[in-house]
C-alpha cells in the first residue's frame, strides 16, 4: 500500500510504511525476507501478517489466527479487548507467534513453517502473565518469555511450560507509567532489552537498557528514552512499541507505533495507531535513533515495490474473502458468504444495529487521511436493512443505511443515538456513499476531518445527506486503541452486496 516517490537526486519514502489502524509492530527477519504482525483486538481474523524485501514495500499476506479453533473472542468482548501486541520471531526454522488475548484465553503460542499459514492451534501459557509476551532464546537454546512490567520466566515453546519463578528485569525510568512491549535481543557483546513506557498516549516512548546475559543484571541508557516525541511540534505522535531490525545491507532499523494527530486541539487521530520505520546507528554499545520523518530518505538498496498494485475494489468473485477484510469477533460462514448469490457477498444479520456487539459488519482499515468508499448494496428481497458504516466501535459510528425504500443516515456518539437525515429512493440496489476530507480550520475546536455520508443517483450524481465531525469518531473521543473501519453490515434479514470499492484521494 506505499508510493514511493524517488528522484535520482534525493529518493524518498513515504512513512508511515504501513498506514492506518495497525498497532504495535513486530517484525523478523529470515533470510531476504522480512515478516510483521500487527494487533488486531475485538476483529476476526486476528493478527494481520505482511511481507517485505526492502522494509518500505509491505504486502498482506494473511491473518495469522483465521479459525474460531486459534481465536476465540465472545459476543461480549468490549472493543479494544481481543488480541494484544504480537512478538513475531524466527528461530530454527520455524516462525512463532506469541500473543495476549486479553478477553478469555491469556497467553497463546502458535508456530508455521510458512508466515502466510497456515499456523498451528495455540499452544497455552498458563505460566506465563502479563501482557505484551516476547520470546528469546539464548545460545544453549533456552526460550526466555519476557512480558509487560517488565518480568521474565523460563519457558518451554513446544509444551508451554514454565519453569522457576517470574524474575523482574527492568521497570524503566523511575516514576514512569506502563513499562510493556519488552522485546530481548543479543546484539554484539551484549542482551538489550528494549521496552516502551510512558503509556501509548502522548508521552509514549522507547526505552533500552543492556546486560551481558539475557536474565540481566540491566543498565538503562544514559540517553533514554532513545526516541519520545512527547512535548514536542511533530506531525507524528504517541511514538512507541518499537522492535528492532536489520537491514539487507547489515544496517539497523526499527520499526515502531505512532499516531498523526489533525485538527484543533488537543488534536485527534481517526486512523489509529499506524507502522514506521526510522533507521538506527549504533555508538558506543547503545542504539541511536535517527529522524522520524513522514517523507523519509530511502533505505541505501534496492527498493521492491509490489508488481501488482493492490486491489481498492472487490468484486467478491472469490470462494474466500481477502485477508484485508474484518469483522467484528467472529464471522459464521452462515452469516457471512460469497457462495449464496455469485459475485456478491451476503450478510445475514445477527445484531440489530451497529449499537450491538454482535452485529454482522465486513470492512476494512481506513488508512488514507481523504478517502471516497462505495457499494453497492441490495436489500430488496422481504425485510432487509443494511449498509455502509464508518465504525470505531459500538458508541462511535456513522452509517448510511437503506431499507423499504429510504436511504437513513445514523450517527451514535457515546449515548446519543439519531437518524440525522434520510430520503426516499426508487426500489432496486442502491449505491451507497462514504467519504473523508479535511476540516476547515475555523478555531482549537475544529475537527481533524468530515465525515460525508449520502448516495448515488441512477445516473451517479452524489447526494450528501450528512456532513459530520469526524473527531467524534477519534480516538481522543472514544478512547481504546483502534482506528476507523469502513465496512458493510446488515442489521435485518439480508443485505447483497454487489462490490466495494475504496479510493485514496489527495488531502
Amino acid at each position: 500500500m506505499r508510493v514511493t516517490s524517488v528522484s535520482e537526486t534525493d529518493p524518498t519514502v513515504s512513512n508511515p510504511v504501513i498506514p492506518g489502524f495497525f498497532p504495535d509492530p513486530s517484525v523478523c527477519r529470515a533470510g531476504d525476507d522480512y515478516y510483521l504482525a500487527c494487533s488486531s483486538f475485538e476483529y476476526f481474523p486476528g493478527v494481520p501478517l505482511f511481507h517485505s524485501r526492502d522494509l518500505v514495500h509491505w504486502t498482506q499476506i494473511g491473518n495469522a489466527l483465521d479459525r474460531p479453533s486459534q481465536l476465540r473472542l465472545p459476543p461480549d468482548t468490549a472493543s479494544s479487548g481481543g488480541i494484544y501486541a504480537p512478538t513475531l520471531r524466527h528461530h530454527d526454522g520455524r516462525f512463532w507467534l506469541i500473543v495476549t488475548n486479553v478477553s478469555g484465553d491469556g497467553n497463546l503460542l502458535f508456530t508455521a513453517t510458512d508466515p502466510a499459514g497456515p499456523w498451528s492451534d495455540p499452544i497455552r501459557l498458563p505460566g506465563v502473565h502479563g501482557i505484551d509476551p516476547d520470546i528469546a532464546w539464548d545460545d544453549d537454546g533456552t526460550c526466555w518469555c519476557t512480558t509487560a512490567g517488565v518480568g521474565q520466566i523460563r519457558l518451554d515453546p513446544h509444551t508451554g511450560e514454565t519453569s522457576g519463578t517470574r524474575r523482574q528485569l527492568w521497570s524503566g525510568a523511575p516514576g514512569v507509567k506502563a513499562p510493556e512491549a519488552p522485546h530481548l535481543y543479543h546484539i554484539g557483546d551484549h542482551w538489550y532489552l528494549l521496552i516502551a513506557e510512558g503509556g501509548t498516549e502522548r508521552g509514549h516512548g522507547v526505552s533500552i537498557a543492556r546486560g551481558s546475559t539475557p536474565t540481566g543484571p540491566f543498565e538503562p541508557c544514559p540517553a533514554n528514552p532513545i526516541l519520545s516525541h512527547r512535548g514536542m511540534d511533530h506531525p507524528v505522535q504517541n511514538t512507541g512499541h518499537a522492535d528492532l531490525v536489520q537491514g539487507p545491507d547489515g544496517s539497523w532499523w526499527m520499526v515502531l507505533l505512532g499516531v498523526r494527530p489533525g485538527g484543533g486541539t488537543p488534536g485527534w487521530h481517526v486512523m489509529g495507531r499506524e507502522t514506521y520505520l526510522v533507521p538506527v546507528e549504533w555508538v558506543d554499545g547503545w542504539p541511536v535513533v535517527g529522524e522520524l520523518s513522514t517523507d523519509m530518505a530511502a533505505p541505501p538498496w534496492p527498493l521492491s515495490p509490489p508488481a501488482v498494485a493492490p486491489e481498492l475494489r472487490d468484486d467478491f468473485d472469490a470462494a474466500e474473502l481477502a485477508p484485508q477484510w474484518i469483522s467484528l469477533r467472529r464471522r459464521p460462514p452462515e452469516d457471512c458468504t460469497t457462495q449464496e448469490r455469485p459475485g456478491s457477498l451476503t450478510l445475514r444479520a445477527r445484531g440489530e444495529s451497529l449499537d450491538d456487539a454482535d452485529v454482522t459488519f465486513v470492512g476494512r482499515r481506513q488508512q488514507h487521511p481523504s478517502c471516497r468508499v462505495r457499494t453497492l448494496v441490495d436489500v430488496t428481497e422481504g425485510q432487509g436493512r443494511g449498509g455502509l458504516a464508518v465504525r470505531l466501535d459500538e458508541l462511535h459510528h456513522y452509517s448510511v443505511e437503506t431499507s423499504a425504500g429510504q436511504v437513513r443516515v445514523r450517527a451514535r456518539i457515546g449515548p446519543l443515538s439519531t437518524v440525522v437525515a434520510s430520503r426516499p429512493v426508487p426500489p432496486g440496489p442502491v449505491v451507497l456513499r462514504a467519504g473523508t476530507a479535511p476540516a476547515p480550520m475555523v478555531d482549537a475546536r475544529t475537527g481533524p476531518d468530515l465525515v460525508s455520508l449520502g448516495f448515488e443517483e441512477p445516473d451517479g450524481t452524489y447526494v450528501e445527506l450528512a456532513s459530520l465531525d469526524g473527531r467524534y469518531l477519534s480516538t481522543e473521543v472514544a478512547g481504546g486503541f483502534t482506528g476507523r473501519v469502513f465496512g458493510m453490515f446488515a442489521s435485518a434479514a439480508s443485505a447483497h452486496f454487489d462490490w466495494f470499492d475504496y479510493e485514496p484521494l489527495e488531502s
